[in-house]
């Protein structure tokens, strides 16, 4: 059985959870990360739901590509599914990626579904800090979250200026 890879765009980055041979940084075209959906789960409730982030459509994305030997992948899946899709506001999708190496290979990819009711869509700065400040789900809190993700692209060398603002913010935030 031949290999598999997987796209990482937000906590799978930091925090894949799951055996890898390889990884590289990729850019995935064709999507963009959003801090887009309501997490009711992982970084927030129902009652005071967090914000995490999806794929969303157009633009272009840089991330994280893990190749996963094929022995292993059944078992992958199922972490993933679990993980990713435990109120299924994701979509699985198989969609090329381009490794930094410049190789070009398909990965599975998690894109936002737009008519789940956990879509928040694009929302204002101010929107997002108000609602990451105080959620916190079954993964620890909103802020921890977006700061872990903002602080690996900086490491990564990946700019992401929307996701650098409500860092920035939410720093300023913290010492208030």
């Amino acid at each position: 059985m031949s290999d598999f890879w997987v796209f990482g765009y937000g906590s799978l980055m930091w925090n894949p959870g799951f055996d890898h041979q390889r990884t590289e940084r990729a850019l995935l075209r064709g999507a963009h990360r959003a801090l887009c959906v309501y997490s009711w789960v992982h970084r927030g409730t129902e009652e005071r739901p967090g914000l995490v982030f999806g794929l969303d459509n157009g633009g272009a994305c840089r991330g994280k590509a893990y190749q996963v030997a094929g022995d292993i992948w059944p078992q992958t899946l199922d972490y993933l599914r679990a993980r990713e899709q435990a109120t299924m506001v994701y979509r699985e999708h198989w969609h090329p990626i381009e490794l930094d190496s410049g190789e070009k290979v398909e990965a599975l990819v998690y894109m936002v579904d737009h008519g789940h009711p956990q879509y928040a869509g694009a929302l204002p700065l101010e929107k997002q800090l108000d609602i990451v400040t105080g959620a916190v789900g079954q993964s620890g809190a909103n802020p921890e979250y977006v700061l872990n993700t903002a602080a690996h692209l900086e490491e990564m060398g990946i700019t992401d200026t929307a996701l650098a603002l409500l860092a920035a913010q939410l720093i300023g935030a913290s010492r208030a």
